[in-house]
C-alpha cells in the first residue's frame, strides 16, 4: 500500500523545526513504527524516534499522531492509507524534544521517583514468614500495575502544560499502585506527600490522559482512588480535598450542588468575604440563586440512601471506585443477552471480585 506521512523535524542545536512529507510503500499490515523504519532504512537515515519490542510492552515509541499520543507499534495504517489521510506525526508534548520524535525522559523518571515507586513494608530486617496476599486484594490495583512507563498519559495532561511541576497522571498513577498494596506500611506517609502542592487536587479532570492510555491504566481513576483515600485517613487540608467533600455533603443533604455555600466551605470565610462584590455582580445577573431557603431536590431520600448504603458495605475510599469499575466490566461484556456478563470476557469466573474491607474473598 502507499502510505504518506508528514512529519515534524527538529534540530535542537540549532533550534530549527521543518515538516517534511514522506512517502512509501508498505506492506498492508504496517503499523505506523513499520513506516517509520521504512523511512529511515530507504528514504532519510537522518530521521530519529525511539523503539524497542514492537508488541506494545516496552512503551519506547510514544509519540502523537495528528496531535493524540499513541504507541507507534499499536496504530495500523491500512485504514489511514485506504482513506488518503496523512497523518502529521510529532514528538510527545509535555517533555523536551531531543531530536524529531525522540523526548528527554528525565522530567518523567523524576516525578516517578517522586512517588517513592517500591514498597514501605514497615520492617527493615527479613521477615521468616511470607506475606501472602489474596488475589482479591491485588485485584484492587490490577489496572494501576498495566502502566508501561511510555508517556503518553504525561504527553497529553493539561495541568502539566499549565504547571510543570504537577506530579502527573502517570507517577500518581504508579503512587496508587502502591497506595493500594497490601503489604505497604507507609500509606499514610504517601498520601500527604502526594496531597501537597502540585499533587493529587491540581489534576484538571479533563479525562485525557485516560482515553489516550494504550494499555489500559485509567490514570484520572487512579488520582481519583488517591483523593478518595485521603479523604478517607483525614488528609482534606487541601481546598480540592474541600471542594470534593461539600459535594459529598451537599448531594446527601439536599440532593444537590449548594453553589452559593461552595466557595465558602472550600476556600473559607475570609476569602469569600473578598469575594463579595464578585458574588454581588453575580447575583445582580442573576446567576447565584437565593441561598435561604435552600432547594431541596425532589426524591432527595434516594440521594441519602445510595449514602448509607456505601456506609454500610464499607466500600469508602478507593474501594468504592474499584467496585464501581467491575461493575463497568460486567457492563461493558455484557453481550449474549446478558450471557457473557455471567461467564466473564477470559473465561467463567474470570470478573474478579472487589476487595471490600472486612469481607472475606476466598477465591
Amino acid at each position: 500500500m502507499q502510505v504518506a506521512l508528514k512529519i515534524w523535524r527538529y534540530d535542537a542545536v540549532a533550534g530549527e523545526r521543518a515538516l517534511k512529507e514522506y512517502e512509501i510503500d508498505a506492506p498492508e499490515e504496517a503499523t505506523l513504527l513499520d513506516c517509520l523504519d521504512i523511512v529511515k532504512d530507504r528514504v532519510d537515515g537522518t530521521l530519529a524516534y525511539r523503539k524497542s519490542c514492537r508488541m506494545m510492552i516496552c512503551g519506547s515509541c510514544g509519540m502523537r499522531m495528528d496531535g493524540a499520543a499513541v504507541l507507534a507499534c499499536k496504530v495500523r495504517m491500512y485504514e489511514i492509507a485506504e482513506a488518503g489521510q496523512v497523518p502529521v506525526i510529532s514528538a510527545m508534548g509535555n517533555l523536551p524534544i531531543v531530536k524529531d520524535l525522540v523526548v528527554d525522559m528525565e522530567p518523567f523518571w523524576g516525578k516517578i521517583r517522586a512517588v517513592t515507586p517500591w514498597l514501605e513494608p514497615g520492617y527493615t530486617d527479613p521477615v521468616e514468614k511470607e506475606h501472602v496476599v489474596s488475589q482479591g486484594r491485588m485485584d484492587a490495583i490490577h489496572k494501576e500495575s498495566l502502566c508501561i512507563m511510555c508517556g503518553c498519559c504525561v504527553s497529553e495532561c493539561n495541568s502539566m502544560e499549565a504547571d510543570p511541576d504537577f506530579l502527573g497522571p502517570a507517577a500518581l498513577a504508579k503512587g496508587m499502585r502502591f497506595v493500594g498494596d497490601p503489604r505497604d506500611q507507609a500509606t499514610v506517609e504517601r498520601l500527604e506527600a502526594y496531597s501537597g502542592e502540585h499533587g493529587i487536587w491540581d489534576c484538571t479532570r479533563c479525562y485525557f490522559c485516560q482515553e489516550r492510555c494504550p494499555k489500559g491504566v485509567d490514570p484520572r481513576d487512579a488520582i481519583a482512588k488517591l483523593g478518595a483515600e485521603a479523604m478517607r485517613h483525614g488528609i482534606d487540608r487541601d481546598m480540592g480535598a474541600k471542594h470534593a467533600n461539600w459535594f459529598v455533603v451537599s448531594a446527601k443533604t439536599t440532593g444537590w450542588l449548594r453553589e452559593t455555600e461552595l466557595v465558602p466551605k472550600t476556600q473559607g470565610i475570609v476569602t469569600s468575604i473578598k469575594e463579595v462584590k464578585f458574588a454581588m455582580g453575580l447575583v445582580r445577573h442573576g446567576k447565584v440563586p437565593p441561598p435561604f431557603p435552600p432547594h431541596v431536590a425532589k426524591h432527595v431520600e434516594e440521594a441519602r440512601a445510595l449514602y448509607d448504603l456505601v456506609k454500610h458495605e464499607g466500600a469508602q475510599g478507593a474501594a468504592g471506585i474499584v467496585q464501581g469499575e467491575m461493575a463497568l466490566s460486567r457492563i461493558e461484556h455484557a453481550e449474549d443477552g446478558g450471557q457473557a456478563a455471567e461467564r466473564g470476557p477470559y473465561g467463567p469466573g474470570s470478573f474478579a471480585k472487589p476487595y471490600l474491607a472486612g469481607e472475606e474473598n476466598e477465591e
